[in-house]
């Protein structure tokens, strides 16, 4: 008889993205398996682990769930679980609009999923079961990990802030930080399984320390993650401006293995909406901090988050930002027209901006940001930069005949094939030869194939799922590194 197979969609942050592998690495301790990547919700158990940021995040959920509804029908035993922030807010209301779903586990109780399952089995009946404190740190659950070669860390859970635009803090709770004793022991344990690229994670990241009384805690820990032989590349996501101090900007600087990348929300450059977002810093020390930072490390791409049409935002407020991302040359932002979220005080703000206004902003804004990314991407033309090999970063590899991965920077490089054997995890040296907006071409011969331990722990990953029996496929992971810039970030960063 072949094991129960299971699916984990995630929509959101990295938070989820992490929160996913655990319940992946839960599920298959508990017995499942992972269903093949195009079961497209034929498996015995289908999780949604759900973001509540956007103001369409519910009518996607719903869509989603409708179209299991015959399919569970027509399947018997099949289960359905509705976890993440969406459940956390919502909790019954879930169950009342469809009630085919079998479980709904909040944020902070991740770690009952398989017991949740069983008891919904057994009792034939939906089981609701919301935390309102944290249980387990996500990184203390087992994990099924989409890479084998880089990784999540999660060093803090929640946020302390009160930004009007974002619901997460509600959903999350407060901060709650990690011991550094532990963090580093699971990272010390992931590089002994060949992981060497590693993303700290929280919600407000380098507010780390504030929960355990210690305002360097952070700047400590990159430094701490530097000792740590194997480890060759740290990234950190995402941070806040009025926490990113001078003593963080030193620890980046002077660990070789800490990236020269920086993900820095800004949200606005206006002042006035600054203050209407309850964001803690104003234009001038955005701008210092990025100033810091470039004096400090100046390779270093920039990357920032931008909401479009906050209430209240008038012409002059927008062109603030402009102003800044001007002034900025972000490698990146995410731009983001504002979306009204219940239960959020910006939802009850007087002076909504019409769809039309904050669309016709938005195209401006995405247009500038598009030409400043395309001018800061050319100063990299002629650089020799070492690129760690990835795994389904680049979409068109196969028709060019080429690889891809990311530049220590974190931007995505394009590369031609060597004729040695290179796999996820390995580093090629190349001559970055042409630049577009959202990546850089090296179209010469690769000047050297570095073989790494990532790359013998994905050969391992490879060879373990090929070995598989027929029927009990864990499938292979098809995602590279952490995606280190996506669209929607964590805690303060997160998409309005």
């Amino acid at each position: 008889m072949s094991a129960k197979t299971y699916e984990v969609r995630t929509y959101g942050c990295q938070m989820n993205v992490h929160d996913s592998e655990r319940l992946s690495g839960l599920l298959e301790g508990a017995g499942y398996v992972r269903a093949p990547e195009d079961a497209d919700g034929d498996a015995d158990v289908v999780v949604f682990n759900t973001c509540a940021v956007r103001e369409n995040a519910d009518n996607k959920l719903y869509g989603n769930l409708g179209r299991l509804a015959p399919m569970k029908t027509k399947r018997p035993g099949m289960q359905i679980a509705v976890g993440g922030c969406l459940a956390q807010k919502d909790r019954e209301t879930i169950v009342r609009r469809a009630p085919w779903v079998d479980v709904v586990f909040g944020t902070h109780n991740i770690g009952k999923l398989p017991v949740l399952l069983e008891r919904a089995r057994v009792q034939e009946e939906a089981q609701i079961e919301i935390a309102e404190s944290l249980e387990a740190f996500p990184s203390t659950l087992p994990t099924r990990r989409e890479s084998a070669y880089a990784a999540w860390v999660s060093i803090s859970v929640g946020c302390n802030n009160t930004c009007t635009f974002c619901i997460v803090p509600a959903l999350r709770g407060k901060e709650k930080d990690r011991r550094p004793g532990d963090i580093l022991a699971e990272i010390e344990a992931l590089v002994a399984e060949g992981v060497s690229e590693i993303t700290l994670l929280g919600q407000n990241v380098n507010a780390y320390g504030s929960d355990i009384g210690d305002r360097q805690a952070f700047s400590k820990l990159l430094r701490a993650c530097g000792a740590v032989e194997g480890l060759e590349r740290v990234r950190f996501t995402s941070p806040h401006p009025r926490d990113f101090t001078d003593d963080v900007i030193a620890a980046m600087a002077e660990t070789p293995n800490v990236m020269p990348q920086l993900h820095m929300p800004l949200q606005s450059g206006s002042d006035t909406i600054l203050r209407a977002m309850r964001r803690s810093y104003r234009q001038d020390r955005y701008l210092g901090i990025i100033e810091k930072v470039r004096a400090a490390i100046p390779h270093a791409a920039i990357s920032t988050d931008i909401i479009v049409g906050f209430p209240g935002e008038t012409e002059a407020d927008f062109e603030q930002t402009m102003h800044v991302v001007r002034e900025a040359r972000f490698a990146q932002a995410f731009t983001f027209q504002y979306s009204k979220r219940p239960g959020t005080p910006a939802a009850d703000m007087p002076g909504q901006i019409p769809k039309e206004i904050v669309q016709e902003r938005y195209m401006r804004l995405s247009a500038l940001q598009e030409e400043i990314s395309w001018e800061q991407n050319k100063t990299q033309l002629g650089r020799t930069v070492d690129v760690m090999v990835a795994e389904g970063e680049g979409r068109k590899d196969g028709a060019t005949h080429r690889l891809s991965g990311r530049a220590p920077d974190n931007r995505l490089v394009h590369f031609t094939a060597p004729e040695a054997p290179v796999r996820p995890g390995d580093v090629v040296t190349v001559d970055i030869t042409y630049a577009a907006p959202h990546h850089l071409l090296a179209e010469g011969p690769t000047l050297t194939v570095r073989r790494t331990r990532a790359g013998d722990a994905w050969e391992r990953r490879e060879s373990a799922a090929s070995e598989k029996p027929a029927g009990v496929l864990l499938g292979l992971p098809t995602v590279g590194v952490p995606a280190p810039l996506p669209a929607v970030t964590g805690g303060c960063s997160v998409e309005p």
